[in-house]
């Protein structure tokens, strides 16, 4: 018994003749007695069995007893996104984007059919065996056609509503939408965006269009859910525009995997360097002199430039968890020119757990000093400072007065994820460029780019002459010349704090870093974090430069303030920032806790 409507229950069935297995809809005579309600049901039938499209469950035939009517249906091994919803909770924007777009795909099929669906809700968009989409449930379908006292009928499940619909103003295409626009926002944040517990506060919110969006929504999808939900059904984006709209610019998986159903599952985006890198696995690994096509001088120098000392040195030895590809350069917001390259983040967002999805750590050393900082420390010092401090703060709606930058303050503004590979690369505001390696040594390229530090592990140092780096490091300083190359090339800066020349201070290194579906983690041997969001592309920086500990916080328009912690925790702060810091804090105490 898969399901149960208000009319019909739903079960599986398999005929024994093909053993072809089918969603069968049983209705009772009883249930469809009276003229309309049987009527209902033949215009159902008549409606569905027309339709042919990859994303609408398939209708198969029907029959009637003295008993029932029996309606043979597609059967959607997967259930539908209602009980996705319920295991899950809230998906990944990838994840949406793959079924908004599958929906779309059907919806406009009806709307091209003249057919209104009037009933778009995640219990009626079922699953198959494929992870695909079908849209289902045609009971409250309607042409567009129809008398207006019809259209003007209030039907469909309250949450899903149109204003239009409410005020019975009739029901159109742009109704479909809107419950089109409800749908990706429950996906997203766990819950209806006009949910209340009383239904009359309800429609009171959808006629007013009342509704908040978490602060943990990436920008483009806040953009797109404010041009569906919009009150004038004439203002609302189309189905066209919806798919145009800079969300689908994101990252689309091409399939899910089963598992995603009660688990979120670990996405590779597409890779700005995979394309180079492949061409060197190829060259190493896989290509066969005698078939091998000419390539362009081009790439043929790029590559030589790599092989050359990954030949001699392999580094490429995988860590002992599970990694996913790089990252994906995405637009920062609808503003943005969709030529301008950013950081690379992977875009994926809200998402309540903080454990990490791959890590790396530097090497250390059992004969550590005693003042060589270690990841832990720094993890251990941050978790008491920050839970000190939320614990105590008053509520507040703004920040504290910003104080002007320190003099040695470093960041990173530039980041690149190959640790399936090789390692973690990133760039410091002093451009200096630094790679912590799959197998745990760090390496860095000083900012006037003829020093190179090595560190075997957290309290060795070796410092080189470009020009007389040792045999053994030739292959590691080839791919932090590639990082170095790509980065400068291909991605902007994260912020608007200045690059400072500081070739006086030693090399800073890299301790470990953290990626979760919603931030990446640094930790620096300056006893410096960092936390990139990947969404909004804002960013936290705790360090002590003295005595005092400093955060600074770049926001969605990548201006920077720093404030005292101390002053935060006596003033308290924006909600926008409160709720990165409580979510830092989380983050490190599970780190702690491994």
């Amino acid at each position: 018994l898969p399901s149960q409507g208000g009319f019909a229950r739903c079960y599986e069935m398999t005929d024994l003749s093909s053993n072809k297995t089918y969603a069968v809809k049983v209705i009772p005579h009883s249930r469809v007695a009276k003229p309309h309600q049987r009527e209902k049901i033949t215009n159902e039938i008549e409606l569905h069995r027309d339709l042919h499209h990859k994303h609408i469950v398939k209708f198969s035939h029907y029959f009637e007893d003295a008993e029932s009517i029996y309606i043979f249906l597609e059967h959607c091994s997967r259930k539908s996104l209602a009980h996705i919803w319920k295991a899950r909770h809230t998906l990944l924007e990838p994840e949406v984007r793959y079924y908004l777009k599958q929906i779309i795909s059907g919806l406009k099929y009806l709307h091209l059919k003249g057919i209104l669906h009037r009933d778009l809700k995640l219990g009626n968009f079922f699953i198959n065996e494929n992870m695909e989409l079908k849209v289902g449930d045609f009971g409250l379908a309607a042409c567009q056609d129809i008398s207006d006292q019809k259209k003007k009928t209030i039907c469909g499940t309250p949450n899903y509503l149109a204003p239009e619909v409410l005020l019975r103003q009739g029901h159109g295409p742009e109704s479909d939408v809107w419950s089109l626009g409800c749908v990706m926002y429950t996906l997203l944040c766990g819950n209806p965006p006009f949910e209340t517990s009383d239904l009359k506060e309800t429609y009171r919110c959808i006629k007013q269009v009342e509704y908040t969006l978490p602060v943990f929504l990436s920008l483009p999808a806040k953009h797109l859910i404010a041009g569906i939900l919009r009150r004038n059904p004439q203002d609302r984006l189309t189905l066209e525009e919806i798919l145009d709209h800079e969300f689908f610019k994101g990252y689309t998986p091409e399939k899910l995997p089963p598992s995603s159903c009660v688990m979120a599952p670990e996405l590779s985006p597409p890779n700005p360097a995979k394309s180079l890198f492949a061409k060197v696995t190829k060259t190493l690994f896989g290509k066969k002199k005698s078939k091998a096509k000419k390539g362009s001088l081009e790439d043929k120098d790029d590559i030589s430039k790599l092989v050359t000392g990954l030949m001699k040195t392999s580094i490429c030895r995988q860590m002992s968890y599970k990694t996913v590809e790089g990252n994906e350069v995405t637009p920062v917001s609808c503003r943005s020119a969709s030529s301008s390259p950013v950081e690379t983040v992977v875009e994926e967002t809200s998402h309540k757990s903080v454990s990490p999805s791959l890590r790396g750590t530097m090497a250390s050393s059992c004969e550590a000093f005693e003042d060589c900082i270690t990841a832990s420390a720094i993890i251990e010092s941050a978790v008491r400072l920050l839970r000190t401090c939320l614990s105590s703060m008053p509520t507040a709606e703004k920040n504290p007065a910003s104080l002007a930058r320190h003099e040695h303050f470093v960041w990173v503004s530039k980041w690149v994820d190959y640790s399936n590979k090789y390692g973690f690369g990133y760039q410091l505001s002093n451009r200096s460029i630094g790679v912590l390696f799959n197998n745990g040594t760090h390496m860095t390229l000083s900012p006037n780019r003829r020093t190179v530090h090595y560190n075997p592990t957290n309290n060795k140092h070796l410092v080189f002459s470009v020009a007389a780096i040792p045999e053994q490091l030739q292959g590691q300083m080839s791919v932090l010349r590639y990082f170095a190359s790509y980065m400068e090339q291909h991605l902007m800066k994260g912020g608007d704090l200045p690059s400072i020349d500081d070739l006086g201070q030693p090399a800073l290194l890299l301790l470990q870093w953290v990626k979760t579906e919603q931030a990446l983690l640094m930790l620096f041997s300056s006893g410096t974090l960092q936390v990139n969001f990947y969404n909004d592309h804002t960013k936290v920086i705790i360090s002590k430069p003295d005595q005092s500990c400093l955060v600074t916080y770049i926001n969605r328009e990548r201006n920077s303030y720093t404030y005292k912690l101390c002053s935060i925790q006596e003033l308290g702060c924006s909600p926008e920032l409160h709720y990165r810091l409580e979510y830092i804090l989380k983050l490190l105490q599970e780190r702690a806790e491994a």
